[in-house]
């Protein structure tokens, strides 16, 4: 009988941040940002083990004073999956989860449903997540990022634009306000699953052109000619970008408290 994959989550936690400095250390209801998201990965069916990718030794000392793994890396990478690659290096895995650090009610499910695709297809390299978008306000949000994929759930194309783009019936499909009839239109989730082979490579790959002009990192996985599998969901998560987003977080844990 096959063992189960050995999958390790990787939260990023930078302390810099041009709109919100000490984002992670940051309190939801009394908890720390960090704490949180800690907690809900901890969740996950399928998640061996648990580490913060910190370059900052607040971060670091508060999650080991809770009881968490954190792990100091380099002050100079350019992004979030930089980091968890300098870590998942030297860790015994074979999956590896990079989950925000900003996103404190991250649902458990979700994790597990973004490594499953690689548990049962060895072929497989990456997956993520998508969930419905049900009205035209977030079609048109530039700062939802939208996902097109294939009919075997496979990414064709990630965007801020309102992808697929519907010529012929924009007035009455479009006009903002409205409901989305059609389940054409889908907003990505974040959440990342890497065969771990393969994250070690994708860290060494340039920033490609529709990466740099979409400022989406997962952009470069497409244009070097590998698949994500971009499987559905129907738990959705909020982010934290500023400090008025803690609110609408602390809301959602006053009608939610078991989360």
């Amino acid at each position: 009988m096959p063992t189960e994959p050995r999958v390790l989550v990787i939260i990023p936690a930078r302390w810099a941040s041009s709109r919100f400095p000490g984002k992670p250390l940051a309190k939801i209801a009394g908890v720390p940002m960090i704490q949180r998201v800690v907690e809900q990965a901890n969740k996950a069916k399928c998640v061996s083990e648990v580490i913060v990718a910190t370059d900052d030794s607040r971060i670091l000392d508060f999650v080991r004073d809770t009881g968490g793994r954190a792990i100091m890396t380099s002050a100079d990478h350019q992004s979030g999956t930089d980091r968890i690659a300098e870590v998942a290096r030297d860790r015994e895995c074979d999956i590896v989860v990079n989950v925000q650090g900003d996103e404190p009610l991250i649902p458990p499910q979700n994790i597990d449903r973004v490594v499953r695709p690689l548990v049962d297809d060895p072929s497989l390299s990456v997956a993520s997540l998508r969930i419905l978008i049900r009205d035209t306000d977030d079609l048109l949000n530039k700062n939802i990022t939208k996902v097109v994929v294939d009919k075997f759930d496979s990414a064709l194309y990630f965007s801020k634009a309102p992808i697929p783009w519907d010529r012929d019936s924009w007035s009455e499909k479009m006009a903002p306000g409205s409901n989305l009839s059609l389940p054409l239109w889908f907003k990505h989730i974040g959440l990342y699953a890497y065969r771990k082979r393969f994250l070690m490579e994708y860290s060494t790959l340039p920033v490609s052109p529709l990466e740099k002009i979409e400022k989406l990192e997962q952009l470069r996985i497409l244009e070097n000619g590998f698949q994500i599998k971009v499987v559905e969901t129907k738990y959705d998560s909020i982010g934290v970008d500023s400090e008025a987003d803690i609110e609408l977080i602390e809301k959602q844990l006053a009608t939610s408290p078991e989360i």
